[in-house]
């Protein structure tokens, strides 16, 4: 009984503030309770598949704003009597035709409202203030007219296009040509030589605004234009599908007697007029070609160039057709 005794006195009331008697938990039972479901996978900052998902998210949205800065700046309001009339005699697509209230018309006001109204684009008449502002304050003469942003294929459509055109591929790569009238002239021969599209750089190049529309005389209606992300990753990947690469250069390693190249599939690459062309593009080149020039003449425009080139192979192309 004495051991009973001892074991009785050693016990704790239960009621006591010293702590429970049975069993370990205690106050730390409350550390026991359950915190909720676990969370997802890409919602957990330390997890691969979280760092993934904010890796896409952020590349979607410099997607995002790029396209959003692209087409920003390809839309506008061409501003002036003669500029209005010439994009509209050469087919630039327009959704509207802004005229001046109180406007003193002539014979080009007269034909801009008929061209506007036989291809179905709205007439609107403005006050001149309100003119003014829709076109950022430029000198328009009573007439301005929205152009929307052009519609680029991409890469892999006009590679397709080409492909399936029945005839060897022909397309034309600028490589920053940043002047719009130059672009023009160069769609303009492009689509007047045979080419079955022409294709941009995204930065430092111009892009088919309406004085490339108009310098195009509308054939860039007819011909697939594309912009690429990387041009030199393009013209790899082109270059993969079977298509050769020529750049032209005043250095270049042949000059256009000796282009052999010509009547197959192929990309001629036009540089700008200051710098030419790029080191990587003109490493990603099969060939340089050159125009021979009387002396004294340091180069050609670049548009005059690129026409010179795709006349050549153009002619080439007539000659192997016909044997």
């Amino acid at each position: 009984m004495a051991g009973n005794s001892k074991r009785k006195g050693a016990m704790r009331n239960p009621g006591s503030k010293k702590g429970a008697v049975v069993g370990s938990g205690g106050q730390k039972s409350k550390g026991l309770q359950g915190k909720g479901p676990t969370p997802k996978a890409s919602d957990r900052p330390n997890h691969p598949a979280y760092k993934r998902a904010k890796a896409v998210a952020k590349t979607e949205a410099v997607k995002t704003q790029r396209r959003q800065k692209t087409e920003k700046a390809q839309a506008e309001t061409v501003a002036g009597r003669n500029p209005v009339v010439e994009c509209l005699r050469a087919g630039t697509p327009a959704t509207a035709l802004y005229v001046a209230l109180g406007i003193d018309a002539d014979d080009r006001v007269a034909e801009a409202v008929r061209l506007a109204a036989d291809r179905g684009i709205s007439v609107l008449e403005v006050a001149r203030g309100e003119l003014d502002r829709i076109t950022g304050g430029a000198m328009h003469q009573g007439l301005g007219l929205q152009v929307p942003p052009f519609e680029y294929a991409s890469p892999d459509e006009l590679l397709d296009l080409a492909q399936r055109a029945g005839e060897p591929p022909l397309l034309v790569a600028l490589d920053g040509v940043t002047d719009p009238r130059n672009l023009g002239a160069v769609v303009r021969s492009a689509a007047a030589f045979g080419a079955h599209g022409v294709v941009l750089p995204q930065r430092r190049s111009a892009s088919m605004t309406a004085v490339a529309w108009r310098t195009s005389a509308g054939t860039a209606a007819k011909l697939p234009i594309t912009m690429a992300t990387n041009l030199t990753r393009t013209l790899r990947d082109w270059a993969e599908a079977g298509l050769m690469i020529v750049g032209l250069d005043a250095d270049g390693d042949v000059d256009i007697d000796g282009l052999e190249l010509a009547t197959g599939p192929l990309i001629v690459v036009v540089g700008s007029e200051g710098r030419g062309l790029g080191r990587l593009v003109k490493e990603t080149c099969d060939q340089t070609v050159s125009i021979p020039m009387a002396p004294g003449v340091e180069s050609l425009n670049a548009s005059v160039a690129a026409g010179v080139v795709l006349a050549e192979v153009a002619r080439r192309r007539r000659i192997a057709a016909k044997s």
